[in-house]
């Protein structure tokens, strides 16, 4: 049995970086992905033709030297490939009730575009190379 996730996305909200107690960094980010709306076996199209999709909205959480790259690197607008595994979750909220909640676990995180131009800083939105990755 195998719990194995695949996603290729765009990030929509911006990576968000937190140590534990204990010094694990855990480094969060929203990814959207998007697939053709179905209606009767059939891809729904619009009045100009064009397809109509529907978004799907992602949890990522990333760990330590993932997490950093992912810190560093990635923002709004960018488009990553996700591999990782499914994580359920379940708490209690401040009213005692049960909630739930699912979270994509990645592993690895691709880089599939650049980072949206937008300042004067050399290193953004370059791809990184394999050298430019801590050990």
């Amino acid at each position: 049995m195998q719990n194995i996730v695949i996603l290729a996305g765009t990030i929509r909200q911006a990576p968000e970086t937190r140590t534990t107690r204990s010094g694990t960094d855990i480094t969060r980010f929203k990814l959207v992905t998007s697939r053709p709306r179905y209606s009767e076996g059939r891809v729904v199209r619009d009045e100009k033709g064009y397809r109509v999709e529907d978004a799907e909205w992602h949890r990522i959480v990333t760990f330590n030297g993932l997490g950093k790259i992912v810190q560093q690197y990635c923002q709004t607008g960018m488009k990553v490939l996700v591999r990782g595994r499914i994580h359920y979750t379940k708490w209690q909220d401040a009213k005692g009730e049960e909630r739930y909640g699912c979270e994509i676990i990645a592993e690895t995180v691709d880089f599939l575009s650049r980072a949206p131009q937008s300042g004067t800083d050399e290193d953004e939105g370059r791809f990184i190379d394999e050298d430019d990755i801590p050990s």
